[in-house]
Order: structure tokens, then sequence, then C-alpha cells
């Protein structure tokens, strides 16, 4: 890993200390450190959760913006908060690489043959349907021995 990746921290409705951001650092860090190179930006936020059972809850909102693709967009709602942190980040994980290689494999399949390459190939003659003969126009006598037909 070329170092560390940038990511954004916030909390609301409690204090985010020094042992949280080392947590979320290390986490994502492990979980997505492998698509370093895809990732522009992460942002983590996390809040309280009042669920409208009136059970509380802490909030994990992950955001992974990759290069040239839409937004991963995750969040997880635990009891606790490191545990909601955990299962999002493995979750962004998860979805990153699967939308990483889904482009890859979609670049992959894609053809790769150039102008210059398609006019080289042999059978060029027997399929290229811009080699066919045009049909070509003559232009029709102005003395025309049958009276009566206009052209």
């Amino acid at each position: 890993m070329p170092g560390s990746m940038k990511i954004d921290m916030h909390s609301q409705h409690f204090p985010l200390n020094e042992p949280l951001q080392a947590y979320i650092k290390r986490r994502i860090n492990f979980a997505l450190g492998s698509q370093y190179n895809n990732i522009m930006r992460i942002a983590v936020k996390l809040s309280d959760s009042k669920e409208s059972s009136g059970a509380n809850g802490k909030r994990c909102q992950i955001l992974v913006k990759l290069a040239g693709q839409a937004d991963v967009v995750i969040e997880d709602i635990q009891a606790q908060i490191y545990v909601a942190i955990d299962r999002a980040a493995s979750r962004a994980s998860r979805s990153v690489t699967r939308r990483i290689a889904r482009v890859r494999n979609k670049a992959l399949r894609a053809p790769d043959i150039s102008v210059a390459d398609y006019y080289s190939l042999s059978d060029e003659d027997d399929n290229d349907p811009l080699n066919s003969e045009f049909v070509e126009f003559t232009e029709y006598p102005t003395n025309t021995a049958e009276e009566g037909v206009t052209r």
C-alpha cells in the first residue's frame, strides 16, 4: 500500500475520541487497503440512531468515492459502535471489490479490435458489407423510341 488512505471522520451526539479514530483508520485500511488505487475518498459518519420501536443504537455510515464510478454507501446500525464499524467496513469491502471486478470484467469482455486490425483480416472480402459492389446508375438516353413513357 503506497501510504495510508485519507479518511474523513465525523460524529454526531457523541465524542470522536482518539482511540475510536485509530480503530476506524485501522479497520478501513484493513478492509479497503487492497483497492487503494481505485478509491478517491472515504467518509465515515457515526451517529446515534433511535428506532421507531424505541431501541437505541449506533449508526455507522461509510461513503466510498470510486474513480469513474458511482459512490458506494454502506450503513449499519448496532448496539455497540465498534460492531457497527466492523460490519459496515466489511460490507463496504465486499461492495467495492465486487463493483471494481464488474467494471474490470466488462472491460475484458469488450472486443479489442482496431480499425486497422479489422481491415487486415483475411476474410474481409467475403463478409464485409462495406465491400459489396454498388449498383451503378446509368443515364437514361434522352431520345427514347417509346413514346408516352416518362422517366
